[in-house]
């Protein structure tokens, strides 16, 4: 046995087990010893012939039989009763082992011949059974001369029918993969019709008015895309001023009626939602006065001012002087008002 290496109360337990496993290997040792001895003395005892005592001494690798019953799916199985009650009856006190190995294979090809002529009986009763059930045809019209001789039974399959629909009931209602079908390609087809034409939209050229503000207005045009960025805007923008061209596009802001617009947007989301801000349109880039001969405070203007370019550090330091105190960011979730050049009053005399 290895030396255990490790603490005393480990080697203790391997000591107690390694003891019980002696134990139990010399039990078994006992076991095989008393049967090979008395294997031995039933040799002695009948020295002429070869005993099948194998049911009457103990064996330890032997099963016991499950005298449980079976409710589940071998509740149908057939029981070998019958094989072992006439070997028990035929092999009474000492038998050979040859005689007893001839008369269980014997017997046992007996029952096998027996359960296939019970298969065949049952088979052909069922194939009678059949037949019997199948109805005769008469074919009126043949000329074959085999009227009343009895159809097929594979011709006799009942067919299956076809429920026919009533063209006069509306079914537009009820589930139809095909109208689905066609509804969804037609959506698709026009998504992406869509998304063409609004691909050809955002590639219009557009003349953007605005002014550099320093704390005084320099306006000016520049032209661009409607699909284009308010930074690439301003990039644009940038290139036109001499004192812009060492600032960054990051450090650049741009003001259009009084509200903030952040880089990420485009022309294009303002002149698709129509966009209004706090004192004016944010969709209308060119420079136009509201020109009525009667103000009326009820009526929309539709006057456009020109956008405003600057310098993040000019705003940092004059946000809180007019104009720039006015200024806050345009948030998309904030109602600046509904952009309509129409009078609200006749809309509402309107029936």
């Amino acid at each position: 046995m290895a030396e255990f290496k490790g603490a005393g109360s480990e080697a203790s337990r391997a000591t107690m087990l390694e003891k019980k496993r002696k134990e139990m290997m010399l039990d078994f040792q006992n076991q095989k010893d008393k049967i090979a001895k008395v294997h031995s003395l039933l040799a002695a005892l009948y020295p002429y012939a070869k005993l099948t005592c194998a049911r009457s001494l103990p064996d330890v690798n032997r099963k016991p039989q499950d005298k449980t019953v079976h409710i589940g799916a071998d509740k149908f199985i057939a029981q070998n009763d019958w094989v072992d009650n006439e070997l028990k009856r035929q092999t009474v006190g000492l038998v050979q082992l040859e005689d007893f190995q001839r008369i269980r294979e014997s017997l046992d090809k007996q029952r096998q011949e027996d359960l296939e002529r019970e298969r065949l009986a049952l088979l052909k009763q069922k194939r009678k059974k059949k037949k019997e059930k199948v109805k005769l045809s008469f074919d009126v019209d043949g000329e074959d001369g085999d009227v009343g001789e009895p159809m097929d039974a594979a011709d006799q399959q009942p067919q299956a029918k076809k429920v026919k629909k009533n063209p006069t009931v509306d079914t537009s209602f009820l589930p139809d993969r095909e109208r689905e079908d066609a509804e969804r390609l037609e959506r698709e087809k026009l998504k992406e019709d869509w998304l063409e034409q609004q691909e050809k939209i955002k590639l219009d050229k557009i003349l953007i008015t605005y002014s550099y503000w320093d704390g005084t207005g320099h306006r000016t045009q520049v032209e661009c895309r409607k699909g284009d960025t308010i930074a690439q805007f301003l990039e644009n923008c940038r290139q036109q001023w001499h004192e812009l061209r060492g600032v960054h596009v990051d450090n650049l802001m741009y003001v259009k009626e009084d509200l903030i617009v952040p880089h990420h947007y485009t022309f294009y989301d303002f002149i698709i939602n129509k966009t209004r801000g706090k004192s004016g349109p944010l969709f209308a880039f060119d420079v136009h006065d509201d020109v009525r001969l009667v103000n009326d405070a009820s009526i929309e203007t539709e006057e456009s001012h020109a956008g405003k370019i600057l310098e993040r550090a000019w705003y940092d330091k004059n946000k809180h002087i007019f104009p720039a105190s006015r200024w806050e960011v345009f948030d998309p979730q904030k109602t600046y008002g509904n952009y309509t050049v129409k009078d609200r009053n006749k809309a509402k005399e309107a029936p």
